[in-house]
């Protein structure tokens, strides 16, 4: 596929997985390793067209900001690839636990696939909530599809609620809208809530701040497919360290921070 070709594929893949967009913008930045300011539209490009995508942020970050762009670009994919958050979070599920989800948490799936014994509630978002039982349901693991609007009872009857994260900073996190209403359950209720962030998706506050002020500028609050989730709602944070405090999961910020990319593409 032609580099220009590959950019349009990732401005255009909504709803595409997460790693399949980095690879695929990877590839297409390497047309400009030797055109600086070529490099840096075309991110602003990406960035523009994918605002929520936490490891296309972070994609463009490392590339903008490495003395050679496409060794870095080769880095990042591979640090993606092997990525163990999905496996760390399997291990770390409580046995026999019924577990409420949101959307399509493409990490969470991974970690659910891994365990039989687990049992997930699936919190409808746009009305994707079938496929994700059917996907489950495939790899053997029992699951059930919750209205939007029975939320409160799948938190009650929950044991722990993960919600998946597209990209979050030091203090707050995007999560798939209905989330942040099961988080308030939750904290009612005494059942703890983990976020699922995987690697790329955490980033620096300038990165962050970036991000959520585009993304809040550019939707309709109601009717946004995703919405703002304060930190302080969450216990755990499951990440490329397995889950822990979401403190120490800040201070292991390791995205560079490119002042460039927080422009709009021209």
């Amino acid at each position: 596929m032609h580099p220009i070709e590959r950019l349009r594929f990732v401005a255009r893949s909504q709803g595409a997985p997460a790693d399949l967009l980095v690879e695929e913008a990877a590839g297409a930045l390497g047309a400009f390793r030797d055109d600086p300011a070529g490099m840096v539209a075309a991110c602003r490009r990406i960035i523009d067209r994918q605002l929520t995508c936490g490891p296309l942020w972070w994609l463009c970050a490392r590339i903008l900001c490495a003395p050679d762009p496409m060794v870095e670009a080769r880095s990042a994919v591979a640090d993606l690839e092997a990525d163990p958050t999905a496996r760390l979070l399997a291990s770390a599920l409580p046995d026999d636990a019924t577990v409420v989800v949101f959307g399509v948490p493409e990490l969470t799936l991974g970690a659910l696939a891994r365990r039989g014994d687990v049992r997930p509630l699936v919190v409808d978002v746009d009305g994707v909530a079938d496929d994700v039982v059917g996907y489950l349901e495939r790899v053997d693991v029992r699951a059930e599809a919750v209205p939007a609007r029975s939320v409160a009872v799948a938190v009650d009857r929950a044991d722990l609620v993960v919600i998946e994260a597209s990209a979050a900073g030091p203090g707050a996190a995007l999560v798939p809208s209905g989330a942040r209403a099961g988080a308030s359950v939750a904290a009612r209720a005494g059942t703890p809530v983990w976020l699922a962030l995987g690697t790329g998706r955490l980033l620096p506050e300038r990165m962050w701040d970036a991000l959520v002020s585009r993304w809040s500028a550019s939707v309709d609050p109601f009717d946004a497919a995703e919405e703002e989730l304060d930190l302080g709602h969450v216990e755990r944070i499951s990440g490329p360290d397995g889950p822990v405090e979401p403190a120490e999961a800040v201070r292991r910020i390791d995205c560079p921070v490119a002042p460039e990319l927080f422009r709009l593409a021209g």
